[in-house]
């Protein structure tokens, strides 16, 4: 009697985990690259909330009083210049909506005069500011 071999089908598996992990890595890295704030601040609670439409930049104030226009950290001293430097880049004199808007992102942890010194340079030079808040 002539025994045959008999052949199974097999799918090789030992490469997916290595692709699940290759993959799970690639989207927690575009995830945190997608989302413009990534400053983490803990932003004060509001019962309600506004969404701006028209062009904005967002100034974060961390609890270690780390100022930044978007990503680039700014030194305090020289936060008004840069915000007057934003403000005549962006501002179209012929434009009937003269003025810039600025979302103030303050970590809630702060004092008020720490929002308040902010906001003053704003106020000086026709710079409108919205103070950012987290939905409770």
């Amino acid at each position: 009697m002539i025994r045959r071999k008999q052949r199974h089908a097999e799918v090789g598996t030992e490469a997916l985990n290595d692709i699940m992990f290759f993959l799970l890595l690639f989207f927690l890295i575009v995830s945190t690259v997608a989302n413009p704030n990534i400053i983490p601040i803990k932003l004060p609670q509001a019962k309600t909330t506004q969404d701006i439409k028209k062009k904005q930049y967002t100034l974060t104030v961390t609890e270690e009083k780390k100022y930044f226009i978007d990503q680039r950290e700014i030194r305090y001293e020289n936060l008004e210049q840069e915000l007057v430097a934003l403000r005549d880049a962006n501002v179209d004199p012929n434009s009937p909506e003269n003025s810039m808007n600025i979302v103030l992102r303050v970590d809630k942890n702060l004092v008020v005069q720490d929002m308040v010194d902010v906001m003053q340079i704003g106020t000086k030079h026709g710079i409108k500011m919205v103070l950012a808040t987290q939905k409770y």
